[in-house]
């Protein structure tokens, strides 16, 4: 099973300042990445400074794949993920993989007894949306089971998605960069 493809839409400005469609349909970039075979990045946008440059730029989604925001700035992307079971099989090399497919080895934090071997990290604020299918957040200390509807404000917090349905989900992710406020920063020093 497979989702439909994304249709995107990118408006822009004329040299008189008048509206116009700069682009109208399939996505730059589409990775089927090679660690999770059947997990897709469809990378929809990303901005690269606050306040974010209103201009008639070049695609930006047609660099390197990069897990995290670009430093002060957002991406935008529709995510689709296997069932765990499908992937599952070498948990530690596997999500090594991917992590570094993703450009951001840092990120991940799996350790011996951590809940989930997909545990990992950004210093940004993500909204994750489930689109379709189900999903289930995971914390260092609990689980919360997401359906169609469900948003997760994911403020730097160690966490894994975990597809437990037996189906593909996809969800749309907002990256926002961000930097932890002091006491947090210092606490996660001490871990």
């Amino acid at each position: 099973m497979s989702f439909p493809s994304i249709h995107r839409v990118v408006t822009g400005h004329d040299a008189d300042g008048k509206s116009i469609v700069i682009s109208n349909g399939p996505l730059s970039t589409v990775v089927d990445l090679a660690s999770i075979p059947g997990m897709i990045f469809h990378e929809i946008w990303e901005t690269r400074g606050t306040p974010a440059p209103v201009d008639n730029s070049p695609d930006p989604t047609t660099g390197p794949l990069m897990h995290q925001p670009p430093e002060h700035g957002t991406r935008i992307r529709f995510v689709d993920m296997p069932p765990d079971e499908e992937y599952l099989t070498d948990g530690e090399s596997q999500m090594k993989e991917l992590f570094e497919e993703v450009n951001d080895a840092k990120g991940l934090t799996r350790k011996s007894d951590s809940p989930h071997p997909m545990m990992h990290r950004s210093e940004a604020v993500d909204f994750g949306i489930v689109v379709e299918g189900e999903m289930t957040l995971v914390l260092d200390d609990s689980e919360v089971p997401l359906k169609p509807g469900s948003v997760v404000i994911q403020r730097g917090t160690n966490h894994a998605w975990a597809n437990r349905s037996g189906k593909l989900c996809r969800m749309l992710f907002i990256q926002i960069d961000g930097q932890y406020e002091p006491s947090i920063a210092a606490a996660l020093a001490r871990r």
